[in-house]
C-alpha cells in the first residue's frame, strides 16, 4: 500500500486510493462476503489482487451485512423469551421484565467489530490486497476504471451483491423504511412493527422484535407461509409466532405508506378488502435486486438482466471469459455461505483453470427462528417432479430424550433417500439447534455416506442430534425384510442347539 494511504480510522474522506499495479491477476468488484472470500484466498495463493467496493463503512466493516448482528440480536431475544415461560422449565420468572433495547443493540454492534476482527482494511492490505474506494465502471473486457485510474486485469470477480427491493409500494420511499442494511442503526424499539415479507429474514426478525417487546405484524401476498419450505415445517413456526403474539396475515398485500400525525399508515389488501394499519416502523423483505446498475458492463461484454442479475454458467464464469460473478448478483439462494463457497469457486476456475461446477455444491440453508428450521437437498417434491422414487423417514423430537429434558420438544427430523437404497438424497430438520444438526446430513451427502453407516455412528447421549441416528436406525429395520427375519431365526435356533417351531 502507497505511503500516503490514511487507513480508514477517520472514515472515508480521509482514505486515499493506492496507485494501480501495472497488471492483476484478479480485480474483485464488491467487499460483500463473497469479495472478501475471494480476495483472502486469492491473496494467500499469491495472486496480486485488487479488492473494490463503492464506500467504505466503518472501520471494522466493508459492507453492511444482517448475518451477524440478526443472530444477534436473536439470541437476546430468545433469552426473554426463556424470562417469561420460565414456568416450562421448572423456575419462577423474574419480576419486572423490562427490555433495555439500547443495550441491546449495543452488544450487537460490539460482538460484530469483535467477529470482524479489528480493522478489516489493514488486514486485507498487509496480506497483500491492494484496496480501492470509489465508483467502478468497466471500460473494455479486461479493463475498469475507478476514479479515473484504470486497472487491468486477467481475471475479474463480480461481487457487488443485492439491495432490498421496495419499488412496488406506494409512499414507502418517502415514509422511509427499515432493511437488513440499516435495522441494526436503530436506537429505539419500535412500539408497532410490520414486516412485509415472510422469507427467511422477516420471519427471524419479526420474532426477535416481537419478543424484545414490539407489536409485530407480517403481510405476505401468498397464501403460502415460508412458500419454499416444507408444509409442516411452516405450521410448527406458525403455531409458535401465534403463541409469541405475532399477527400473520396471508393473501395480503401492502399497496400504500403514508405518514400522518406521526405515525405510518399502511394501506393493505386482502382478497379485495381494503384495510388501514398504524404503525411505527415498517421492515420490508420482499425480495432483493442484484446491483448491477452503473458497472458498465455492456462495455465488458457481460450479459445481465436486472431481476436475476449477472447470467452465469455452471462454472460461474459469465459471457466475457475473463470474467466471472458470484454471490448474490447471480445466485438464486442469497445466502453468506452460499457466496463465500461461489466465491471460492471462481478463484479456482479463474486462476488455477479448474473445471468446479457450481450444481455440486452440496449447501444447506437454515432459518434462524425459535424453533430453526434447516434443509439440505431434495425436498420431496423436487423429487417427483424427477420421477425419483423417495422414501422417507420421520422422527418427532418428542422422541429425543435431550428434547424432551431442554422442554424442546416441537419439531422433526425428515431424511429422504433413494427407495430401496440408503443414498441421502435431502434432509428438513426444524428444532432449537437445528443449523448445526444440518451439518451432520451435509457431511455425510458431500462424503457419500449412507444412512446405513450413519446409523453406525455412535452419538453422545444425550443429545438432540441423537435424532439423526434414529432415523438411520429406523432405515436399517425396514431392511429386515420377512425372508432375512426367516434366515435369522433359523440361525438363532442352529446356535442354541434347540429345534425350530
Amino acid at each position: 500500500m502507497a505511503k500516503n494511504n490514511t487507513l480508514p480510522d477517520e472514515g472515508a474522506a480521509t482514505w486515499k486510493n493506492p496507485k494501480p499495479a501495472a497488471h492483476y491477476h484478479l480485480v474483485i468488484v464488491g467487499a460483500g462476503p463473497a469479495g472478501l472470500a475471494a480476495a483472502q484466498m486469492a491473496a494467500a495463493l499469491g495472486a496480486k489482487v485488487a479488492l473494490i467496493d463503492r464506500k467504505l463503512i466503518g472501520r471494522t466493516r466493508l459492507n453492511s451485512g444482517s448475518v451477524i448482528p440478526s443472530k444477534t440480536i436473536i439470541r437476546t431475544s430468545r433469552l426473554y423469551a426463556e424470562m417469561r415461560d420460565a414456568k416450562r422449565y421448572g423456575a419462577l420468572s423474574p419480576d419486572g421484565i423490562r427490555v433495555d433495547f439500547s443495550a441491546v443493540m449495543e452488544r450487537v454492534h460490539r460482538l460484530c467489530t469483535h467477529i470482524s476482527g479489528g480493522d478489516l482494511v489493514r488486514r486485507l492490505t498487509s496480506a497483500g490486497v491492494d484496496m480501492f474506494f470509489g465508483e467502478v465502471r468497466f471500460t473494455g473486457t479486461e479493463t475498469l476504471t475507478i476514479d479515473g485510474e484504470t486497472l487491468r486485469f486477467k481475471k475479474a470477480l463480480i461481487a457487488t451483491g443485492a439491495r432490498p427491493d421496495s419499488s412496488a409500494i406506494t409512499g414507502l420511499a418517502e415514509a422511509g423504511f427499515l432493511t437488513n442494511e440499516n435495522v441494526f442503526d436503530l436506537t429505539e424499539l419500535p412500539p408497532r412493527l410490520l414486516v412485509i415479507g415472510g422469507g427467511p429474514l422477516g420471519c427471524e426478525l419479526a420474532q426477535a422484535f416481537c419478543r424484545l417487546g414490539a407489536k409485530t405484524t407480517i403481510v405476505q401476498d401468498l397464501p403460502l407461509f415460508l412458500r419454499g419450505e416444507e408444509r409442516d415445517a411452516a405450521q410448527i413456526l406458525s403455531d409458535t409466532f401465534a403463541r409469541d403474539g405475532i399477527e400473520v396475515r396471508l393473501n395480503t398485500s401492502a399497496v400504500a405508506v403514508r405518514v400522518e400525525g406521526g405515525q405510518k399508515l399502511v394501506d393493505l389488501v386482502s382478497d379485495g378488502d381494503k384495510q388501514t394499519i398504524a404503525v411505527d416502523a415498517i421492515l420490508t423483505g420482499v425480495g432483493r435486486s442484484p446491483n448491477v446498475q452503473g458497472l458498465n458492463l455492456e462495455a465488458a461484454g457481460v450479459e445481465y438482466d436486472v431481476e436475476n442479475g449477472i447470467h452465469v454458467s455452471d462454472f460461474l464464469r459469465t459471457s466475457n471469459p475473463h470474467i466471472y460473478a458470484a454471490g448474490d448478483v447471480c445466485l438464486q439462494d442469497k445466502y453468506t455461505h452460499t457466496a463465500t463457497a461461489s466465491a471460492r469457486i471462481v478463484v479456482r476456475n479463474a486462476l488455477f483453470k479448474s473445471c468446479e461446477r457450481f450444481s455440486a455444491l452440496v449447501i444447506p440453508m437454515c432459518i434462524f427462528t425459535d424453533p430453526e428450521i434447516a434443509h439440505v437437498g431434495m425436498f420431496v417434491r423436487e423429487a417427483n417432479r424427477r420421477d425419483i422414487p423417495v422414501k422417507t423417514f420421520t422422527i418427532l423430537m418428542h422422541e429425543v430424550d435431550r428434547a424432551v429434558t431442554d422442554s424442546e420438544e416441537v419439531g422433526f427430523v425428515k431424511i429422504h433417500v433413494r427407495e430401496r437404497t440408503d443414498q441421502i438424497l435431502g434432509a428438513t430438520i426444524v428444532a432449537s439447534h437445528a443449523g448445526d444438526m444440518i451439518n451432520e446430513i451435509t457431511l455425510a451427502m458431500v462424503a457419500g455416506v449412507g444412512l446405513r453407516t450413519l446409523a453406525r455412528v455412535i452419538h453422545a447421549y444425550p443429545t438432540q442430534a441423537e435424532a439423526i441416528k434414529k432415523a438411520a436406525d429406523a432405515y436399517n429395520r425396514t431392511r429386515l425384510t420377512p425372508r432375512i427375519q426367516a434366515k435369522l431365526q433359523r440361525w438363532l435356533s442352529f446356535t442354541s442347539g434347540r429345534p425350530m417351531r
